[in-house]
């Protein structure tokens, strides 16, 4: 058991705060979760992650060791997959494999993007708005591919995660979708609500009884055709939004699914897409633009991974 006093100068410090410095091998989330677990006592008590410390505060670390070490086991991913872009003091801007999650969860025991971001930049544990999300503005599905960018300070996360919300980060995609697209440019105004499942998102229709949907949250994807094939079409996407899934649910929406997503579109695409057995979601984030908090503007591009590279030479 490890015994802390605490001193004048860590006086209203949070608990969970002031732990990361005192235990650097460990996550915020990871503290928090053994605070959680009450194996992190103040003066023999429970107390919650933002308990406000005291001077004579005593705290009685029990133990250190939680699930996540046994989670980063379970990932098929490694860190030698995540290319580093560009490396900055303010950010870093990653291009991320399909098949890794971008942060961790409950019901998640694999080995996440945060879990690669404490690793090589353990400053980013405190940056943010959530410790299980260190210094990340946006997030990727796990089999989508593509440009991400993560704040390694707060002024810069609060930057990105302003431009975020008020949408002027351009976000391009370059998607692969069954069937033949028939416009050569489009754009999808279709309102997105989680489903009654849970676990996927709904496309609605804009208008209801002759008047415009209020239900679900306004959702707006652009696309225009890079190529067209017999059975597929190759797509440069825009979102102007960012709601979960919203190319994938958007494009089934339109009667287009995306090509190596089985959790949308009809069941005949999804026997396709097994046929194909291309193991990832056809879907990469290609084009990434933002500014700094000095207001520079900064653009990423990034090319097809070899295994689409290839795949896409195959189809018809």
């Amino acid at each position: 058991m490890k015994k802390i006093t605490i001193k004048t100068e860590d006086t209203g410090k949070r608990l969970d705060v002031f732990l990361v410095d005192k235990l650097p091998d460990l996550s915020r989330s990871h503290i928090q979760k053994l605070i959680k677990k009450e194996a992190i006592l103040i003066n023999g008590e429970a107390k919650n992650p933002h308990y406000s410390l005291k001077e004579g505060d005593v705290l009685n670390i029990k133990k250190t060791e939680i699930i996540e070490k046994k989670e980063k086991k379970l990932s098929k991913v490694k860190a030698a997959d995540i290319k580093i872009i560009e490396d900055t003091p303010d950010y870093v801007v990653i291009n991320k494999p399909a098949g890794l999650v971008v942060h961790g969860a409950t019901h998640i025991n694999e080995y996440s993007l945060a879990d690669f971001l404490i690793k090589k930049y353990p400053e980013i544990k405190t940056v943010g708005d959530d410790p299980v999300r260190p210094g990340i503005v946006h997030r990727l599905d796990k089999d989508v591919s593509g440009l991400m960018v993560v704040a390694k300070n707060q002024e810069t996360f609060e930057t990105l995660k302003k431009q975020f919300k008020t949408r002027t980060v351009i976000k391009q995609y370059i998607g692969l979708v069954h069937g033949q697209v028939k416009l050569d440019t489009d754009i999808i105004n279709f309102p997105i609500e989680r489903a009654a499942a849970g676990y996927k998102m709904s496309a609605l229709p804009l208008t209801k009884k002759g008047e415009i949907n209020l239900e679900g949250k306004p959702a707006l994807t652009e696309f225009d055709v890079i190529k067209r094939f017999v059975n597929y079409t190759l797509l440069r996407i825009s979102i102007k939004t960012g709601r979960t899934h919203q190319i994938r649910a958007h494009m089934a929406a339109y009667g287009n699914p995306i090509v190596g997503d089985s959790l949308y579109g009809s069941s005949r695409n999804k026997l396709q897409n097994k046929k194909l057995n291309l193991g990832r979601i056809f879907l990469v984030s290609a084009k990434l633009s933002f500014k700094d908090a000095k207001k520079v503007k900064h653009e990423y591009e990034a090319k097809l991974p070899k295994e689409l590279e290839k795949f896409l030479k195959t189809v018809k």
